[in-house]
């Protein structure tokens, strides 16, 4: 047993939406006192680094209505349910970019939000790519473009593109490219 661990006493749910679920729980702290916690379930969700063979990645400018504007940000998707993130990866690849890849790399997971939600991201590096037909879902709406995977990385440690899967993402595909070893995740 972890001495920071809270224990759940209660849960409700809130809210449920499409594929989003806020729920709102009575917990006992560490020091036995009882508080609540407030926070969103996600399915989870799998992103990719599209690398094509001259060195430059499929990048996509989205619009994020929460944040009020478009953002730089790598191909990514949530999970359907039981759903393997790599499945997952290679499906929303050729959807929203149109691209499949011959060759996969798991690079890491991620919890981006652990203050409010449970939601984890699984990114894959997709190489040797093919181009096909993009099938995007309906009301989805994306740019593509090819970023020399350097200016990637310049564009996520200056501040250009805020995306935390597409900066974590960025800097995982450099230190691959440098020779790290990421078959031991």
């Amino acid at each position: 047993m972890d001495s920071l661990e809270e224990k759940q006493i209660s849960t409700e749910e809130v809210y449920k939406g499409n594929f989003l679920k806020i729920y709102k729980d009575k917990v006992e702290l560490p020091d036995g006192k009882i508080t609540t916690r407030e926070y969103i379930k996600h399915p989870g969700a799998a992103a990719i680094i599209p690398l094509t063979k001259d060195g430059q990645v499929v990048i996509e400018r989205q619009w994020r209505y929460p944040a009020g504007k478009a953002f730089l940000e790598i191909p990514a998707g949530k999970l359907d349910p039981n759903e393997d993130p790599l499945v997952c990866a290679k499906r929303e690849l050729l959807e929203e970019t149109g691209y499949e890849a011959a060759n996969w790399v798991f690079l890491g997971k991620i919890n981006n939000a652990i203050g409010y939600s449970n939601e984890s991201i699984w990114i894959y590096l997709a190489k040797d790519l093919v181009k096909k037909e993009q099938h995007l879902d309906p009301g989805e709406f994306v740019e593509l473009s090819l970023l020399p995977w350097k200016e990637l990385v310049k564009k996520s440690l200056n501040g250009e593109i805020t995306d935390v899967k597409t900066i974590i993402g960025s800097l995982w595909l450099e230190k691959y490219l440098g020779g790290a070893d990421f078959s031991k995740k």
